[in-house]
């Protein structure tokens, strides 16, 4: 039989034990704590630090002047309002820039999540996590300045002018049923024929998803222009934040995009970056 002061020893120390074990942060790698709204509780790569990703460049209206610490942009200032959800203030978030192709591919990731407009596929699912959908792509026209219909103001600007899109795609379909063209709408194998097409005036105006038609008027097209957006329930691709395979995150983040929809946080983010912004109004 132990002493009784030695018996006494042991129990205060396994009672130290358990408090020293609750007050820790887990930084390191434990299982995250279920307290809300702390990023101490959080197991993130950099403890204190929330560690997001997106792409170089990083286009607007995406981010703007490529700069996704500035918090200005659709994708930047999402990015801002998940860490702080989570309870990261904005100086405790670092960015990383990531090529596409290796962030979807299997494998650790040097991030706590990442954002460039991934599209949640059950193909992608097999390698990495996905939160819940940010946002779900709008057909929109795309066209250059100086073409017939680029300077529409409304769905009747456009019956008259030649519209392109890929066959095949939901925008097709949305385009053909909120336009109503006088002249069958030209169909295209991929949108890389569409856009020469569009190049060559073929076609006066080309009909993509919305992200497709910032980058094309951003990026690719010269004097490349956004004609607008349609307003039509039949959704598109949905954007998540991408996080690795079995992250401790993906259940937290996904909690923090579901109360920033249900607070209407997203819609008017993306109305700020997307529509006002970006010049992509919605057509009626």
């Amino acid at each position: 039989m132990l002493p009784r002061a030695r018996t006494g020893l042991i129990a205060l120390a396994a009672a130290l034990l358990v408090l020293s074990g609750c007050g820790s942060d887990n930084g390191g790698g434990g299982q995250a704590s279920k307290s809300k709204g702390s990023s101490s509780s959080l197991q993130t790569l950099t403890p204190g630090k929330l560690t997001i990703g997106t792409g170089q460049p990083a286009y607007s209206p995406w981010v703007e002047d490529d700069k996704p610490e500035s918090g200005k942009g659709f994708e930047a200032a999402v990015a801002y309002a998940v860490a702080a959800k989570l309870g990261f203030a904005k100086s405790s978030v670092v960015w990383v820039r990531t090529p596409f192709d290796s962030v979807i591919s299997p494998g650790p990731k040097d991030f706590d999540f990442n954002l460039q407009q991934f599209s949640i596929t059950d193909q992608r699912k097999k390698a990495v996590d996905f939160s819940s959908p940010y946002y779900v792509t709008t057909p929109a026209l795309v066209s250059i300045k100086g073409n017939r219909g680029a300077d529409a103001k409304s769905l009747a600007d456009l019956k008259d002018v030649t519209i392109g899109a890929a066959v095949g795609t939901t925008t097709l379909t949305a385009v053909q049923d909120a336009v109503q063209p006088t002249q069958k709408i030209q169909t295209f194998n991929s949108n890389e024929d569409a856009v020469q097409a569009l190049r060559t005036k073929t076609i006066d105006v080309l009909a993509v998803d919305l992200p497709t038609a910032l980058y094309l008027a951003n990026a690719e097209l010269k004097n490349g222009v956004i004609v607008g957006q349609l307003d039509t329930d039949q959704g598109g691709d949905k954007f998540g934040l991408l996080l690795q395979k079995g992250s401790p995150l993906t259940q937290p983040v996904t909690k923090a995009v579901d109360s920033l929809r249900q607070e209407g946080v997203l819609d008017a983010l993306a109305k700020k970056w997307l529509t006002d912004t970006a010049g992509a109004p919605v057509l009626k």
